[in-house]
């Protein structure tokens, strides 16, 4: 970074390269990050942004340097969602495709693999939603932003979510 000159410059340059390491990896590492964190998972969140600190401000603790970096991320956090709106397959890229988990009361074991989603956590988003168990389960889908979506009772008689179920079902077999 010796070509940048001015040290605010820098520390935006800095500050949006960690942003996107942070975005790529969380994105490499699977969904669940992003919702309904374990207390690994907000240990793990508080350590990644300590060690980053250093690496946005460039060892300039001032509060100029916090500001600069804190307003490079709001900037780019801005763009980022304009083009997520403005470009669904920039989404869709970014953010990835849910999965179906459940489906007619059984669970689709290759798809909880893939999303790294383990039967108990599952049971638990179940319960959270007022459902007893699996078997009463018609459809359960990860979100792409971390959350399990789950219906049942009469998910069968409405077509557009079974067409839905359909969709999701067959892009990910």
């Amino acid at each position: 970074m010796e070509f940048i000159h001015n040290p605010y410059l820098r520390i935006i340059f800095s500050s949006v390269l960690v942003y996107i390491f942070i975005i790529l990896m969380i994105r490499l590492f699977g969904k669940k990050e992003l919702a309904q964190l374990s207390v690994f998972d907000l240990v793990f969140i508080l350590l990644i942004s300590n060690a980053v600190q250093n690496a946005m401000v460039l060892g300039d603790n001032s509060l100029v340097g916090g500001l600069v970096a804190a307003g490079a991320l709001f900037i780019l956090n801005f763009l980022l969602k304009y083009l997520q709106f403005r470009f669904p397959g920039f989404s869709k890229v970014v953010q990835g495709d849910e999965i179906m988990l459940v489906y007619h009361g059984r669970m689709i074991e290759s798809h909880m693999k893939k999303a790294r989603v383990t039967p108990a956590e599952l049971l638990e988003a179940i319960r959270e939603h007022g459902v007893s168990g699996v078997s009463e389960v018609d459809l359960a889908i990860l979100e792409v932003d971390g959350n399990i979506s789950v219906l049942s009772h009469g998910f069968t008689k409405r077509s557009s979510r079974r067409r839905k179920a359909h969709k999701i079902l067959s892009k990910q077999n």
